[in-house]
């Protein structure tokens, strides 16, 4: 059983009462926190205090000393307490939210301290309490359904449906009698070649509804299907499709008489953000789907990506769709009329691309005045917000104030919301939020659990993001990045020096990377290096309505920018709009170097120490500016991508038509491809690789090592066993933060670092 109070009992600021008195200390606040805090009263403010019996010494460790008491240390050999035990013991990943049938909330986490293992967890009965562990010690959570997974558990009542990763069957467990085990609902088929994803329990007919993907004949072409689980046999069955043809499956869910499924599909060569179709089936009987209706996406004049079906207590079907604004908001389908209307539009996202299973950006909330409420979170130039919206008065919208500039999830609790988020200076959280009657204001904001619970801690060590805007190589068009100084309290920089900087890009290529509190970037701005998080051109998702209109409508570049024109006047600009459609390898490349270069002549960093630092596509990014560019003197690739034609062709089938749009055809793949450019090397490269990876295959990294070593190139290779694609386990999260450090001290640092560690052999640099 874990013991997670610490978690329960943290709330907003994660500051005492006593904390509100110390000028130094409240400036540690975001602007959303201190207005927050300022609009409460003083009972209010008591409520929002973190009080635990450990305060006074979290206090007493994290005062800011004088300036007399500072050391003059070069940059990077700076001492800090954020060690790599602290960011890999507080790696914890937030794997989804729901809530019992008692109002109590379970979240799944992952635990870098048990290899990565996933585990549901039970609140507290009483605040103050122990959460519980739901998941025995010899199962863990995690489906493998599209290579990402998500949406791998799914609570009804009292009863846990999951699904298991060592064999990737279905199970069900009670949440009241956890001494006895799970019990399994799909066949045993020798080995996890069967994936289960995203389910719904149908009580009509005794049966669990769920995406489900099929290895048995194809690891390279799995078929997905939504399949129907039989719960009343005491005998495991054979799962019966009900719906298949599309070669992905999404959200299926029931209404709420169990008459009507809704789902999403889409086909190859898109992605579901890049074109998709909502479904309504119609339920017979005897449990088949004998009728079927495509609400959105049917129209081959309208390149839509609907996403999120929802059903709301009266039957009326809602969901999320981009069509004509370009933007994801709030429709709803008329189904006397078979017509869709908007519910409240902006120029915004109020959903999430479909990486993984089971994002929930909206939930219906219950009125005392039977309005119809639903509580949304929307995205707008890089921040998150939280809002109501009256489907009933003209469909107004709320906007309710909140710490979190990032939010992820809602979940619906009784009398009050389970939201998913972070901030600034909040880690990845989820936050218990009560209305007030009106639900038009937060009452109360209380953080129920927390990936890093001990980041109080090191608040005076904290390095706040500052959002820059920079200059790109095409005159005209700027990118953006969250800059992070160095920051530590007992040390101060030896006069005329400037820090050396690990600049980092994000994976995808298609995500954004958020300004959140992250113990990892802490890692290194606490020992004196700075740090840049890079959105280069295409991060927001804002190219998507340019490249629906050139795949799928066939109109000339000119007239789909014109159309993108009038789609996307939010987000970052539109200066974004086209810029990684078919210039993957370019654009991020530019990007990432540009800002760089605008970091050294704006004196924040030293021109002579830049390394770049990436992951999946990220480490793609960075093998490319170091083969194509002469910005950075290292680099860090963690199972980064180097053989474009090599990926294509052993990747899985969710990405395997992705770089068709992203690169092109046969000549950029061997063009962008850092492998076939050897010569063009010349910088220190570190790599890591896990070694079950299937998304970037072993092979990648071990080919441009080998390659490297034998051109001479300094280069080292660190390979995992047990690990895939990202590091969960958490001596290997320590062992690749601290080779980084040492790596790129030895190599171009000029400084030694200040923790105790043995660096691993370096090719061509480390004598035999």
């Amino acid at each position: 059983m874990a013991t997670l109070a610490s978690v329960a009992v943290l709330t907003l600021t994660h500051y005492s009462k006593c904390f509100f008195t110390h000028t130094h200390r409240f400036n540690h606040f975001n602007t959303t926190t201190r207005r927050f805090l300022s609009s409460k009263t003083p009972h209010q403010r008591r409520r929002l205090c973190y009080y635990t019996t450990s305060t006074t010494k979290v206090m007493a460790s994290s005062i800011t000393p004088s300036d007399s008491d500072t050391i003059n240390a070069p940059y990077g050999s700076w001492k800090s307490p954020i060690t790599a035990d602290v960011v890999s013991g507080a790696s914890k990943r937030l794997g989804g939210t729901a809530v019992d049938g008692r109002g109590r909330l379970i979240w799944l986490e992952s635990r870098p301290t048990e290899s990565g293992r996933a585990v549901l967890v039970l609140e507290p009965e009483n605040p103050g309490g122990e959460a519980v562990d739901i998941t025995p010690k010899d199962f863990g959570v995690r489906t493998l359904a599209q290579e990402y997974g998500g949406g791998a558990f799914t609570v009804s009542g009292d009863i846990v449906f999951f699904a298991n990763y060592k064999d990737q069957r279905l199970y069900k467990q009670s949440i009241n009698s956890l001494d006895v085990p799970p019990i399994p609902l799909t066949p045993d088929y020798g080995g996890p070649v069967v994936s289960y994803a995203d389910g719904v329990l149908d009580t009509r007919f005794n049966r669990f509804i769920a995406v489900r993907e099929d290895r048995r004949e194809s690891s390279q072409n799995p078929p997905a299907t939504i399949v129907s689980i039989a719960l009343g046999s005491k005998d495991v069955k054979e799962p019966e499709v009900l719906v298949g043809g599309s070669d992905f499956y999404a959200f299926p869910r029931l209404d709420p008489k169990s008459e009507r499924i809704a789902w999403i599909q889409w086909s190859h060569p898109n992605m579901q953000w890049d074109k998709s179709e909502l479904w309504v089936g119609y339920i017979s009987e005897n449990g088949e789907i004998y009728k079927r209706v495509c609400v959105a996406g049917y129209d081959p004049s309208v390149v839509e990506s609907p996403t999120e079906p929802k059903w709301s207590s009266d039957g009326e079907l809602f969901f999320i769709t981009d069509r004509e604004s370009g933007f994801w908001n709030l429709h709803k389908w008329i189904e006397s009329e078979n017509k869709v209307v908007p519910v409240y539009s902006l120029e915004a996202e109020f959903a999430r691309p479909l990486w993984i299973f089971g994002n929930n950006s909206y939930e219906f909330v219950k009125s005392p005045k039977q309005r119809n409420l639903i509580a949304c979170s929307y995205r707008q130039k890089g921040k998150s917000y939280l809002g109501i919206i009256d489907d009933a008065q003209g469909s107004n919208l709320t906007v309710l104030d909140i710490p979190f500039t990032d939010i992820e999830n809602i979940t619906s609790g009784t009398g009050c919301l389970f939201l998913e988020g972070a901030s600034a200076v909040l880690p990845s959280s989820v936050a218990k939020v009560t209305l007030d009657d009106n639900k038009s204001k937060v009452v109360d904001f209380n953080i129920i659990w927390s990936s890093s619970p001990d980041s109080l801690k090191y608040s005076s060590y904290i390095s706040k993001p500052e959002l820059i805007e920079f200059p790109t190589e095409v005159p005209g068009q700027n990118a953006y990045a969250y800059f992070y100084p160095p920051s530590n309290p007992n040390y101060q920089a030896i006069e005329g020096e400037k820090p050396p900087l690990l600049l980092k890009s994000h994976g995808g290529p298609t995500a954004e990377t958020r300004g959140v509190l992250n113990l990892s970037i802490q890692y290194w701005t606490s020992r004196g290096w700075a740090f840049a998080d890079v959105n280069y051109g295409g991060s927001t998702g804002l190219f998507l309505a340019f490249f629906c209109c050139r795949s799928f409508l066939a109109l000339p570049t000119k007239q789909c920018s014109e159309l993108y024109n009038a789609c996307y006047l939010e987000g970052y600009g539109r200066e974004y709009r086209d810029r990684l459609i078919g210039r993957w390898g370019i654009v991020d490349v530019n990007d990432c170097c540009s800002c760089a270069t605008y970091l050294v002549d704006s004196g924040k960093v030293d021109g002579e120490r830049l390394c770049i630092t990436g992951g999946s596509a990220g480490g793609y990014t960075t093998l490319a500016a170091l083969a194509f560019k002469d910005t950075f003197k290292a680099g860090a690739s963690l199972y980064g991508v180097a053989d474009l034609k090599l990926l294509i062709e052993e990747t899985h089938k969710f990405e395997s038509h992705y770089l068709h749009n992203l690169v092109g055809g046969e000549k950029e793949w061997f063009e962008r491809s850092p492998i076939n450019h050897i010569d063009k090397f010349s910088c220190p490269i570190i790599l890591f690789q896990g070694l079950e990876d299937k998304v970037v295959p072993p092979s990648q990294a071990r080919k441009i090592y080998q390659a490297l070593k034998e051109k001479g190139v300094p280069v080292a290779l660190i390979e995992y066993e047990g690990e895939q694609h990202g590091f969960r386990k958490a001596e290997n999260i320590k062992y690749t933060l601290e080779q980084q450090m040492v790596f790129f001290a030895r190599l171009i640092g000029r400084f030694n670092v200040a923790d105790d560690i043995t660096p691993v052999k370096i090719d061509n640099f480390d004598r035999e």
